[in-house]
């Protein structure tokens, strides 16, 4: 089989029916999310467990905030991850040395005390999950022709590997916690971390030379200029953080903004760029509802990290025939499902070919299903300590995952799809920009959340994600006549 040649790709089927190179960055994004999501697992409880518990003693609504701007700094730096492939190493390239940060990342918040190890630790991991993410969907995109009818497919069966690391790493992480303490729990992230990338160095010389192209390499005349600004915004943060401004009780506040500002940006850059021509600017007008609509999407979905989790601390029993489960654990039953039925979706998507329904259509169903879920916490309003039956959030949890598998891996395949070619990994992080928004938007929410009186909190957010699917519902024909071709 020849790496050059993406075409050639189409008659691999040696991996469930997808090509084999694409075993390399599942196996490497299932690390990755195994490490991400262990320590996400126990990452909010460390924040507001008391001092006496191992933790670090922050109100909950800062702890929410922190724990919001984090994850949308991690689809943030989707955008640095991007540029630099982009313009100076390729995509291929970013995703090792990414990865390799990563490990950093995870090693400081295993060996650094209280402040500094968080600091240091969320910094390192958002950068590095950020040009991770980015690239390596833009790596599965190469390893398919434009008319591949797998390429969906192939999306899912990645988004599987996400979600076995995703399974188990509060599982594992959640163990040690509760029986060792935090930072041993953060050790296993390190620990799972490196066996990624362990696994990934020995397999990247599989992958196809379109995931090492520079698709718009910037003049080497334009290096010093790049690292000065880099420096200039390192300093400028540095300041920002000495004199006040960015705090920990408003960090989720600055990401948004931060983002909502990144994101307009990029879309004026793109679309008024003279390296692309009227059908692909014509495209990238059609994927902004699908943005809009993700934005409302992840604002909700990911709560499952910031109120569910207070939420599954304070209100739901865990009780299983005499042993308390983990906290963490409840971030594990969304990665069940997703096993169980990513594979499902898969293959409806396969069966139905061409005849499936369009990306705008499954957007549009994925935020009005999001918007019904959070109307599913409504019959257990007001309850007190340990009132929510586990089955419930089993229950409300797969309504969660089937709106995900409607947006998530779709949004990630129409993007390669609706990409300009000078812009291409850039457009997968304009997706990552709108999980970015949504992520910190779920963090901001915290405070509003007041479980004496839960029944606005739910109402209205589940509302507000149902208006925003059936509006795009609405909209699918012009959306469709933006999009040229691309379904």
């Amino acid at each position: 089989m020849s790496t050059s040649d993406t075409t050639a790709e189409t008659s691999d089927t040696r991996f469930f029916g997808q090509p084999w190179a694409l075993v390399h960055i599942f196996g490497v994004e299932m690390w990755e999310r195994f490490s991400f999501y262990g320590m996400q697992g126990i990452l909010l409880i460390y924040l507001y467990f008391s001092v006496s518990e191992g933790g670090l003693g922050l109100s909950q609504a800062v702890a929410g905030g922190i724990v919001g701007a984090y994850g949308g700094s991690v689809y943030l730096s989707t955008i640095l991850g991007a540029w630099i492939a982009d313009r100076m190493l390729g995509s291929e390239r970013v995703l090792f040395l990414s990865a390799i940060v990563i490990v950093a990342g995870h090693v400081a918040l295993a060996l650094l005390p209280g402040f500094l190890g968080v600091g240091v630790g969320l910094v390192l991991v958002a950068l590095g999950s950020g040009g991770l993410k980015a690239n390596a969907t833009s790596v599965v995109g190469t390893l398919y022709s434009a008319d591949d009818t797998r390429r969906d497919a192939g999306f899912s069966l990645f988004y599987l590997g996400i979600n076995l690391g995703a399974f188990m790493g509060p599982i594992l992480t959640g163990i040690l916690q509760s029986s060792l303490g935090f930072h041993y729990g953060f050790g296993l992230a390190a620990i799972g971390m490196t066996l990624g990338l362990v696994q990934y160095s020995f397999g990247r010389r599989a992958l196809p030379d379109e995931a090492r192209r520079v698709p718009n390499p910037l003049p080497s005349a334009r290096y010093p200029l790049v690292a000065i600004i880099a420096l200039a915004a390192i300093a400028a943060i540095v300041v920002l953080v000495m004199v006040g401004v960015i705090r920990a009780d408003n960090l989720s506040t600055i990401v948004i903004i931060g983002t909502v500002v990144a994101a307009v940006a990029y879309f004026a850059v793109i679309l008024s760029s003279r390296l692309i021509d009227g059908t692909e600017r014509s495209r990238v007008w059609g994927f902004l509802p699908l943005f809009v609509t993700s934005v409302a999407f992840w604002s909700l979905y990911q709560q499952q990290f910031t109120v569910l989790t207070v939420y599954s601390d304070e209100r739901l029993d865990r009780n299983i025939l005499g042993f308390v489960m983990p906290v963490s654990w409840v971030q594990s039953i969304n990665p069940v499902f997703i096993i169980i039925l990513s594979g499902v979706f898969a293959a409806i998507w396969t069966r139905l070919g061409t005849r499936q329904p369009s990306t705008p259509v499954k957007f549009a169903l994925g935020a009005m299903i999001m918007g019904s879920a959070f109307l599913l916490f409504l019959p257990f309003a007001g309850g007190g300590p340990n009132s929510t039956p586990l089955l419930a959030i089993v229950g409300i949890l797969l309504v969660f995952t089937i709106a995900e598998l409607l947006i998530s891996p779709v949004g990630l395949s129409v993007t390669t799809k609706l990409a300009p070619k000078a812009f291409h990994t850039q457009m997968v992080a304009l997706f990552f920009l709108s999980i970015a928004l949504g992520t910190a938007i779920s963090g901001w929410l915290v405070q509003f959340y007041d479980p004496k009186n839960e029944v606005p909190y739910f109402s209205i957010l589940g509302g507000i994600a149902i208006v925003v699917g059936l509006g795009l519902l609405l909209s699918v024909k012009p959306v469709l006549r933006l999009m040229k071709g691309v379904s």
